[in-house]
């Protein structure tokens, strides 16, 4: 099997993803980054009722339109308790922020435009517009009114908003899950003492954190040895958990010790493709196993997070019902780039920001797919096309945000 483009394979993974189809409710609390599930409307009228913006007094444009009236304090409006009498010729109610507007008055005065004199009364010392700091009953939304629509991802604002339209409980979209299986005979949780032929297992953790970062519920299936039985009896754990995706981590190529592939196949998986051409990540696997996606990320923990990152992200975020995510930018090469093979070439590099906010991309000398601290330190990936040619310093090139850049 040739190597496939990376623009195709994406394609071809995306294009089997289905559209969110399971909603369920979630308390306003829960609602942070969820998606609607369905169109909102206001269950109330915002505000409910004429009130004050300002602290000050509230009475008739009439006797305010002349600078220097005194005009008699008659009562007191407050949030939550307003004034019950009416406003007449000559008198003011004082009045503070969010207070209900007294019946009889139209126009409000802020404190610092009245001086304040003996026995109740004030004296105005500036001419407000008619109508002036007044909040209007309905002026940010009616009862009925659809404010937030399926389809829109929550955040501050639209949660604060929903509270306002006295909506206690949101219908989203449930998050997919995504099971992850770690396999190795060589592999031991964090916490362990590595024997001489043994080595931390770390893609599950970046690889999971990405997915749930991405919208999705994660279910880790652990370290399995590489053993058929074992694998599958992991995979027939997700499928029973209900996982939308399945994501394997290393034994997807067709060494002895390589697994992973044959025994998914022997599942009934239906591989659509493997080996990509990329760096790091070529030997990408992905399928379909009844209704569960399946995508079989290397063993190197760079090419497993890079290959997560373009291939696991987008397909989460499609199941999600979240729009895609915009990782692209251009910076500047403060290094050299060598000509380009036949694979699509992902180089880790560091960002500076000028004082115009320009990027300038510094790539690191160690590129090796084992570099975990490198990838850690990157900001960046450069995005190298095949066939490309040499790139000298200070040339644009386009690269990935993996983080926003120090500034």
């Amino acid at each position: 099997m040739s190597l496939l483009p990376v623009s195709d394979a994406l394609a071809r993974l995306l294009a089997t993803a289905k559209a969110p189809q399971i909603v369920e409710t979630v308390g306003l609390h829960e609602g942070m980054g969820r998606v609607l599930a369905r169109d909102l409307a206001a269950n109330l009228t915002h505000p409910a009722f004429d009130n004050s913006a300002m602290d000050g007094y509230a009475g008739r444009y009439a006797d305010f339109a002349t600078v220097g009236t005194e005009l008699t304090v008659i009562g007191q409006s407050a949030a939550g308790h307003g004034f019950s009498g009416i406003v007449g010729p000559g008198e003011v109610v004082r009045i503070f922020t969010g207070a209900p507007l007294p019946v009889g008055a139209d126009t409000v005065l802020i404190q610092e435009d009245a001086e304040t004199l003996e026995k109740g009364r004030i004296r105005t010392t500036f001419a407000p517009a008619e109508g002036r700091h007044i909040r209007r009953r309905g002026q940010d939304f009616n009862a009925g009114d659809v404010i937030l629509r399926r389809g829109d991802v929550l955040d501050a604002g639209r949660l604060t908003v929903a509270a306002g339209m006295n909506v206690p409980e949101l219908p989203v979209y449930a998050r997919p899950k995504v099971a992850i299986l770690a396999t190795g005979d060589e592999l031991l949780p964090p916490g362990c003492i590595p024997g001489p032929d043994q080595i931390i297992a770390s893609n599950t953790y970046g690889v999971a954190a990405l997915a749930r970062d991405n919208g999705a519920e994660v279910i880790d299936l652990g370290i399995v040895r590489d053993d058929r039985e074992a694998i599958a009896a992991a995979v027939a754990k997700a499928q029973a958990a209900g996982a939308a995706v399945l994501v394997t981590l290393g034994g997807a190529s067709v060494g002895d010790h390589d697994l992973v592939q044959s025994a998914l196949i022997a599942s009934g998986m239906e591989l659509d493709f493997w080996r990509i051409a990329m760096r790091p990540g070529k030997p990408l696997m992905v399928g379909t196993l009844g209704g569960m996606q399946v995508l079989g990320l290397p063993g190197n923990p760079v090419s497993s997070l890079v290959c997560a990152l373009l291939f696991l992200e987008p397909l989460v975020r499609q199941l999600s019902g979240l729009p895609a995510r915009n990782r692209k930018a251009v910076a500047t090469t403060v290094d050299r780039l060598p000509a380009n093979d036949k694979r699509q070439d992902y180089v880790r590099a560091r960002l500076t920001r000028d004082s115009a906010g320009g990027l300038s991309a510094h790539v690191f000398v160690r590129q090796d797919s084992s570099m975990m601290q490198v990838f850690a330190q990157s900001d960046c990936l450069i995005v190298r096309q095949p066939y490309a040619s040499e790139v000298t310093p200070g040339t644009p090139c386009d690269i990935l945000l993996l983080r926003d850049p120090a500034i």
